[in-house]
């Protein structure tokens, strides 16, 4: 395994998306009534909708008016698919049928999304919490780190070719990015405030973060998150399949995703732990142990690709950005200061965050950064 010297843009990239979004969850979870399979409803909140992450404001509630939004303009001001089935069983949203459409059979792409009350509640927590978070951080790491960070950020996405969402797609089955994205250069142009400049501190490090990704996952067979949150830290001996999310900072259930995706391509074989205790364990085969090699070289590469693309000076003051916030490799991240939770939260009952991962696993089970 390569001994990691510098974390790789898209590590940096990600624990600072993650970060902000695990503050921000925990605020939000604060201040607004819900209901989770630990902690149910509290008294008085009966029909509380199901808690949530912040990727579910992004990819969905942020755009949803008091008018109601179809489905496939949603897609387009959002530039990614959202989980709708989940948005409305879990109680922010109706879809429905648009009752002014004379077709007897409108297609689902018309239907009319629509805010419940809970949802309309969501959203106004939602929407001032995220400027909220980066005061905390203005506050917590300088105006200065932060200013700096922006510029940084926005010197690297004005170049790119294309408007990327201000937001990660929701992975699927394999991982990847392109499966989530409905890019629509005009909406999502038409959407940024000031062609982008002033978007949130988490939609410029997505962005940014995104771009990575798709770079990566044109060439690579693997997702970004497969090869970064997996394959990474199997060394030659494996690992213990229940040491994984806590190494990795990712959810024992999106590592499940991970490893049965990778099993049956033949990249992990996952058998009962060597040493007689109990549990399994991941080692790689032939063809993983390439595809781990594969992973650092690739990220090593695209990063010095994009020096000459967009400008080694802008590249050096990104990275240095990234790192006055993230800390050195071997020690605890100074990020962890601000993903302490509330007693009363659910992640103050869950296990202790121990790392941060390197790449975002927003998953269907609410956005959650980490895949929870």
């Amino acid at each position: 395994m390569k001994p990691v010297v510098r974390l790789p843009l898209p590590a940096l990239l990600s624990q600072v998306f993650v970060a902000f979004t695990i503050e921000a969850d925990n605020a939000f979870e604060r201040q607004m009534v819900h209901r989770t399979s630990s902690h149910g409803a509290p008294a008085g909140s009966r029909g509380a909708p199901w808690l949530v992450s912040l990727a579910m404001w992004s990819t969905c509630l942020r755009f949803v008016s008091e008018a109601g939004v179809t489905v496939g303009e949603l897609e387009r001001l959002a530039g990614v698919a959202t989980n709708l089935a989940g948005m409305a069983r879990w109680g922010y949203i109706v879809v429905a049928p648009d009752p002014a459409d004379p077709r007897p059979k409108p297609p689902h792409s018309g239907w009319v999304i629509r805010a419940t009350s809970a949802g309309r509640r969501a959203r106004a927590v939602w929407d001032p919490l995220v400027g909220e978070i980066e005061r905390r951080w203005r506050d917590r790491f300088g105006a200065a780190a932060i200013d700096q960070l922006r510029d940084s950020l926005w010197a690297v996405a004005r170049q790119f070719d294309v408007p990327l969402p201000a937001c990660l797609p929701i992975l699927k089955y394999g991982l990847t990015n392109a499966d989530g994205l409905r890019l629509n250069q005009r909406a999502l142009a038409q959407s940024d405030d000031d062609a982008g400049s002033h978007l949130p501190l988490f939609a410029l490090v997505s962005r940014v973060l995104l771009a990575f990704a798709l770079h990566y996952e044109r060439e690579s067979p693997l997702s970004l998150a497969i090869g970064a949150d997996v394959l990474r830290l199997v060394g030659p001996d494996g690992i213990r399949v229940r040491d994984l999310p806590r190494v990795s900072g990712v959810s024992k259930e999106a590592i499940s995703m991970a490893l049965g995706f990778l099993g049956k391509r033949g990249y992990v074989v996952v058998e009962p732990a060597p040493d007689a205790g109990r549990g399994q364990a991941v080692r790689l085969t032939a063809k993983g142990r390439e595809a781990r090699e594969d992973y650092w070289e690739r990220v090593d590469e695209i990063e010095r690709r994009w020096r000459p693309r967009f400008g080694g000076e802008t590249l050096s003051q990104l990275r240095t950005s990234l790192e006055r916030l993230v800390g050195e490799p071997t020690a605890a991240s100074p990020l962890m200061e601000g993903l302490k939770p509330f007693p009363d939260g659910w992640r103050a009952a869950a296990r202790p965050i121990e790392s941060l991962p390197h790449y975002p696993m927003v998953l269907h089970r609410g956005g959650f950064p980490d895949g929870a």
